[in-house]
C-alpha cells in the first residue's frame, strides 16, 4: 500500500516537473529610419517605431509604415521558423525543454522622403480625368441582343 502511493507521489511530481518545463517565447521588433513612423501589422496598429510585439504563428506579415512628409512603405515581411521550431520538434520545445527558447527579430525599413507635387502637373491630370469622365463612351453594337451574342 506505501508503495502505491509512492507511485502516486512520482508520477504527480513527474507530471508537474513537466508542466513547468519548456517553454519558447517569440517577438519581432519593427525599426524605421527615421524613427517615429506609425506601424500597421496585418491591419492592426500597434504603434511607432521603434515598436516590439509578441507572435504565436510564424508566416508572412503584411506591414505598413506611415510618416509624415515621408512616402508609405508597404512590405509582406516573411517570418520563417528556426531549425529548432518545426513540425518534428515543436511538441519537445514546447513542453520538454527545461529552459525558454527565445526568437527575436529585428526588421529595419529605410522610409523614403515624400517628393513634392507640382501644382500644374496635378491641375493637368485633373482636368484630363475631368474632361475622359464627361464624353460618352460609344454605344454597344446590336443593343441588348448584341449583349446575348445575337445580331
Amino acid at each position: 500500500m506505501l508503495s502505491n502511493r509512492r507511485l502516486h507521489l512520482v508520477l504527480a511530481a513527474t507530471l508537474i516537473a513537466t508542466g513547468l518545463c519548456g517553454c519558447v517565447e517569440r517577438r519581432y521588433t519593427i525599426r524605421s529610419d527615421p524613427p517615429g513612423a506609425l506601424v500597421i501589422v496585418n491591419d492592426e496598429e500597434i504603434g511607432t517605431t521603434p515598436v516590439s510585439r509578441a507572435f504565436t504563428f510564424y508566416g508572412d506579415r503584411k506591414i505598413r509604415l506611415i510618416r509624415e512628409g515621408y512616402e508609405v512603405h508597404d512590405v509582406i515581411q516573411p517570418i520563417e521558423a528556426p531549425y529548432w521550431d518545426n513540425l518534428a520538434t515543436e511538441f519537445f520545445t514546447e513542453n520538454l525543454i527545461p529552459y525558454t527558447m527565445r526568437d527575436e527579430r529585428t526588421f529595419t525599413y529605410k522610409l523614403t522622403p515624400a517628393q513634392p507635387t507640382d501644382a500644374n502637373a496635378l491641375m493637368n491630370r485633373a482636368e484630363s480625368l475631368r474632361t475622359q469622365a464627361q464624353t460618352l463612351p460609344p454605344p454597344r453594337r446590336g443593343g441588348i441582343l448584341g449583349f446575348f451574342g445575337f445580331d
